[in-house]
C-alpha cells in the first residue's frame, strides 16, 4: 500500500471524546476535527473473549507452498504486498504438536514489521503466507518445521520445540511498497517520525468516510514506526515529537474500538497513553468509557473523576459520572426489591385484648363459683 504526504496539516487533538456533529464540549478545541466517537455508555458486563487456544476455521485450506497452507478468517481488500515491500502485521504463534503460544504482538498492542525478501531464516514460511494476503485480511498459516524454526527449534526466546510445525494467526495491517526495501531501523529519526504522521492523517481521513477498519490500520502501522525500541533512544525535542504523534494515533486507536465495543483493547491503547502522561485528559476519559461498559464501574468512576479535575467543565465527562450515578441507583434499587422478596413482609402485630373483656371474664368465673357454692350450702 504506497501512499503520498497530504497537503493539509494534521488536525489538532480535542482533550474529550463528543458526538460527530455535536456542539464542542468547553474542554476541547473550538475548531477540532480529530476522530470523535459517541458519548453515551450503557453499562453491562462483557466477558473477555479467550484468546490462548488454536482458533477453529471452516474455510477451505489453501496451498502456498508445500510447507505453507493458508485459511481465511477475514477478507482483506486491496492490492497484495510486492517483493521488498516492508509489511505492518499482528500475529500469534503456536508449536502444533503442544498448543503451546510463544508469540502474540496483540497482547502487547504494539505490531511488528517483515520486508518480503529480507526476512530472518525462522519467518520464511510466515513471509510466503504474508505475501498472499491483502491489507486487513486476517488468516490462520500451517507453516511446516522446515520454514520455521528448523530441526533444532529454538530455546531462547520464544521457546520452540525442535522439528516443530507451526501454526500462525496473522492480521496484515498494511504495507509499505519500498524498491529498496529500507526498514524502520535504517531510516532516520526525522523519516520515522514523518512517516508515522503521514499514516496518522491517513487514518483521521478514513475515520471521517466511517471507514473504521482501515483507519485503525493506518494507526497501527503509525505506532509501528514508534516501537520501544526506537522510543528509548529519543530525548528531548525528539522525543517530544514522536510522543505527539504516537500518543494521538493510540487515543484515535482507542476511539475506533468503542465504537466497535472492543472495550479491553481501547482499554489498552489509552494506558500506554497514560503511562506517558498519566493526566491525559482523553484517555483517562476513554479508558473510563471502556471501563464502564465492561462494568467495572469503580475503576471507571476513578479514570472520570481524575478527568473532570482536569477538565471541570466538560460536559462529556459529567455526563458519563451522571450515568454511573444512574447506574448505581438502579443496581440498588433492584437489589432492595430482591431482598425484599426475599424476606417477605413484616409481620403485623397481634392486637392486644381489651382490659374490660379481661374484667368481665373475671367477674363471670367469680360469679358462677360463688353460685356454686351458695348451692352447696343450701343442699347441706
Amino acid at each position: 500500500m504506497a501512499s503520498s504526504t497530504p497537503a493539509s496539516p494534521p488536525p489538532p487533538e480535542s482533550p474529550a471524546v463528543v458526538d460527530r456533529g455535536a456542539p464542542t464540549s468547553p474542554g476541547s478545541d473550538a475548531d477540532d476535527n480529530d476522530v470523535v466517537t459517541e458519548a453515551a455508555a450503557f453499562v453491562h458486563n462483557e466477558p473477555l473473549q479467550d484468546d490462548i487456544d488454536i482458533p477453529k476455521v471452516q474455510s477451505d485450506m489453501d496451498i502456498l507452498h508445500e510447507n505453507v497452507k493458508k485459511q481465511i478468517i477475514k477478507e482483506g481488500h486491496g492490492g497484495k504486498p510486492p517483493k521488498l515491500s516492508t509489511c505492518f502485521f499482528h500475529y500469534k504463534a503456536w508449536a502444533k504438536s503442544t498448543s503451546h503460544k510463544f508469540e502474540d504482538t496483540w497482547q502487547e498492542q504494539r505490531p511488528t514489521e517483515i520486508i518480503l525478501g529480507k526476512e530472518k531464516k525462522e519467518m520464511a514460511g510466515l513471509a510466503i503466507g504474508i505475501a498472499s494476503m491483502k491489507s486487513g485480511e486476517r488468516a490462520l498459516l500451517h507453516v511446516g518445521w522446515e520454514l520455521g524454526y528448523g530441526k533444532e527449534g529454538s530455546f531462547s526466546f520464544p521457546n520452540v520445540p525442535p522439528m516443530a510445525d507451526l501454526i500462525y494467526e496473522v492480521e496484515l495491517i498494511g504495507f509499505d511498497e519500498a524498491k529498496e526495501g529500507k526498514a524502520r531501523s535504517d531510516m532516520t529519526v526525522e523519516e520515522r517520525i514523518e512517516a508515522a504522521e503521514r499514516r496518522k492523517v491517513e487514518g483521521n481521513d478514513y475515520f471521517k468516510e466511517e471507514n473504521l477498519e482501515e483507519a485503525m490500520q493506518q494507526y497501527e502501522m503509525a505506532i509501528a514506526y514508534m516501537g520501544d525500541d526506537f522510543m528509548f533512544q529519543l530525548f528531548g525535542k525528539y522525543r517530544d515529537m514522536a510522543l505527539a504523534v504516537k500518543n494521538p494515533c493510540h487515543l484515535n486507536m482507542a476511539a475506533c474500538l468503542i465504537k466497535l465495543k472492543r472495550y479491553q483493547e481501547a482499554i489498552g491503547h489509552c494506558t500506554i497513553v497514560l503511562s506517558e502522561d498519566e493526566n491525559n485528559v482523553k484517555a483517562l476519559f476513554r479508558r473510563g468509557k471502556a471501563r464502564a461498559e465492561l462494568g467495572q464501574t469503580d475503576a471507571a468512576k476513578e479514570d472520570l473523576e481524575k478527568a473532570r479535575k482536569h477538565a471541570p467543565q466538560d460536559k462529556a465527562i459529567i455526563r458519563e459520572l451522571h450515568l454511573l450515578d444512574e447506574h448505581d441507583k438502579a443496581i440498588y434499587q433492584k437489589q432492595k426489591e430482591i431482598y425484599k422478596g426475599i424476606f417477605g413482609p413484616r409481620p403485623e402485630p397481634k392486637p392486644k385484648s381489651s382490659n374490660r373483656l379481661v374484667l368481665f371474664w373475671q367477674w363471670l368465673v367469680s360469679l358462677i363459683c360463688n353460685l356454686l357454692n351458695f348451692r352447696r350450702r343450701k343442699e347441706d
